[in-house]
Formats: structure tokens, sequence, C-alpha cells
């Protein structure tokens, strides 16, 4: 076992169970939704299918990034117990709590000079930031010290490829993503935006696809170009969605047909309350290795 801890936001959008048996820790988000606040505790005390029903029947929703305070709280009961941290946050391009860890980290410093609690920005979301994660444990296992795993986080965040769709451009219309008249003319003309999340970690709109079954068969196209080995690619693929899974379905099966040489089945998950309060329901999220995401 490593005598460091390995960390993550809830914002990692894979099951629970998941980060349990990969022994990774995490510390949740909050959201409020019509006024209540919850924490983002993966469906625990916000079920998804309610979360997103609610949303669909015109719930508001809004998120909370972790503060200082429990961030420092968090960390100490691990440097408490002689163990070192790394952590990866939400990426840098969507929120600021990455300046809130390291805030608290630096603090901590200071009252524990013998412990280390290194902050990394994984530049990434969703599953995407969830398949990091499970690959920075793979190597943790594998027997990489704390420096090292820092290090090879750094170096390839950016070969873990997003590419995300959406079939209800309400909550991009209202994040500001999309204007309100472009969205109500895609609206209109059954637009499918295609998305991905680049070098800074910011979701950026791409391409506009009309229909849901061409971006189906889009994104899985944007796989092959972009997957590392082409259709060789022998890797782990995560799915996220927010409450459309014969959506993510349909991408799996396409996916596990191209790619024979996949590591494992496509693994598919829930897109969490935080993550999803700002893209709604009808949202697939595709993730693999590749690239590495440059400028475009």
């Amino acid at each position: 076992m490593a005598a460091y801890v390995l960390s993550c936001c809830s914002t990692v959008d894979i099951p629970l169970e998941h980060l349990n048996a990969r022994n990774i820790e995490h510390i949740c988000f909050s959201f409020e939704i019509d006024g209540n606040a919850y924490k983002d505790d993966f469906g625990c005390s916000v079920p998804f299918k309610e979360f997103y029903q609610r949303m669909r029947e015109g719930a508001m929703t809004k998120t909370s990034q972790i503060n200082v305070e429990e961030y420092e709280e968090y960390f100490e009961g691990f440097l408490k117990e002689g163990k070192d941290v790394l952590h990866l946050t939400l990426s840098s391009g969507i929120t600021g709590s990455i300046n809130s860890a390291r805030l608290a980290a630096e603090e901590l410093r200071e009252r524990y000079p013998n412990r280390k609690v290194y902050v990394v920005d994984s530049l990434s979301a969703s599953a995407g930031y969830g398949l990091l994660m499970d690959r920075l444990a793979d190597l943790r296992d594998g027997g990489m010290d704390l420096q090292e795993l820092r290090n090879w986080a750094e170096e390839n965040r950016l070969s873990c490829i997003h590419w995300f769709f959406t079939s209800d451009l309400t909550y991009l219309i209202r994040g500001g993503r999309v204007s309100k008249t472009a969205g109500f003319f895609g609206q209109m003309l059954n637009i499918c935006p295609l998305l991905d999340v680049d070098y800074e970690g910011r979701l950026i709109a791409r391409e506009k696809i009309r229909s849901k079954k061409k971006v189906i068969h889009r994104i899985v196209k944007k796989m092959e170009e972009d997957a590392a080995g082409g259709t060789s690619y022998n890797g782990k693929c995560f799915i996220s969605h927010s409450d459309c899974y014969e959506d993510a379905r349909a991408v799996a099966d396409l996916i596990e047909e191209k790619f024979p040489d996949l590591c494992g089945k496509v693994e598919i998950s829930d897109i969490g309350t935080t993550i999803g309060s700002h893209t709604g329901p009808g949202t697939v999220a595709l993730f693999f290795w590749g690239g590495p995401r440059t400028e475009k």
C-alpha cells in the first residue's frame, strides 16, 4: 500500500464504488436545487434521475466550489495520520476550486513541514477526470512514488481526450455558451452541438450536427481520429451521461464494435449534479486516451 493518499473531487463522475475499490479519496462539491443545498455526493442526497427530472420541470440549480476551509480540514485529516497527499482538482478552465485547494495546502505546509500536499490541475472534467484518476491509481499500485506520480499527472493529463454532445440546448443557452438567437434556431433545426475540452481545460463548442443519430456517429468518428492507435486503441474508454442512458449505450455499442482491442467494455456512468447543473439532461460525454490536446 502506498504511503500517500491519491485524492480527487466528486466531479470525477464515476461511481463511488469505483473510487472505493481503487482506494481513491474524494471531497464533495455542493449544489442547490430550488434553493435547497446538498452535497454533490454521487447521487446519495438527490438521486440522479430525480435531479434531472426536476431540471426538466424547470427547477433552478446552482453550484458551489469547495472553499479553503473545507479543503484544509479534508487534507489535514490525512496529514494527522502521517500521510502525504496528491490531490487533483476539477479543471481550472471550469472552476476556480484549485485556488482554494492550493491556499489550503500552503497553510498546511507551514503546520506540517515534514508532510507533502501536492495539488495538480487535472485540466479534465466529468468521467474524463475519472479516467485520469483511474490511470493514476494503476500507476500508484504499480509502485510509482508520490513525486513520480505528480510529475506523470502533469505531463500526461492533456492526453485524456474529452468529447461531449447534448440534445437539449437549454442549459448551454442559460450558461452563455450558446447565444439565445443561435439556440432558438438550433432547437428549431434539431441541432446537437459537439464540444470538447481544450488544452486549457475549457469546454468549447466545435461542431453543429443536425440530429442525434448523426452526432452519435460523429462522436465515435472523433474517437477514431483522436484515440492512441486509432481503431487499434487498447486503452480504457469511459462514457458519462445526464439521464440519457440509451444515447450513451448507443455510443458505447458503436465503440465496442469499432475498437476490438479496447481494454474491457466501455464503462458508463452518470454525470453528477455539479457538472449536470450546467449541462442539463440529455448530455453524453466520451473519454479515452490520445492526443495530447493542443491549441486549435
